[in-house]
């Protein structure tokens, strides 16, 4: 029964994230402009990340996808505003793992609502549309 209650949780976060996404748009300042899809299934992504000193400042995403991908795009750039690059891209893998079914270092990072995805490891094929905003986000960053 609470196995039910927390998928319910963590599928009403979710679509939460979906229907109401944080940080869509684009930003007003110059930044560092990422766009990347999945031929697979159509999710695109068009990602702008603001760095400063070493640390995400801000972070916007505009596109279009499955509810997994919007969501996560939602998620990610919640979660990477104002931390270290590193950070960052320490979070990315941490959130790869997760995906992957793999353990995961939850001691290091808050993962807050990005927890809410970890059911996606049990569909292989929805791995891809969790992931594109991060691997956006780790090109954005790496091209520093």
């Amino acid at each position: 029964m609470a196995f039910n209650n927390l998928d319910t949780l963590y599928r009403q976060v979710i679509m939460d994230h979906y229907k109401n996404p944080r940080n869509k748009g684009q930003l007003e300042e110059d930044g560092i402009t990422i766009e990347m899809n999945n031929p697979t299934c159509g999710d695109r992504i068009h990602l702008t990340l603001k760095v400063e000193d070493g640390k995400v400042v801000d972070a916007k995403f505009d596109g279009e996808g499955c509810s997994i991908s919007m969501a996560s795009a939602s998620m990610m750039t919640q979660a990477v505003k104002g931390l270290e690059v590193e950070k960052a891209v320490e979070l990315s893998h941490i959130f790869y793992d997760m995906m992957l079914g793999k353990e995961y270092d939850d001691e290091s990072l808050d993962l807050g609502d990005l927890e809410a995805l970890q059911g996606v490891a049990k569909f292989p094929a929805r791995i891809k549309c969790a992931t594109l905003a991060w691997k956006a986000m780790e090109k954005g960053v790496s091209s520093e």
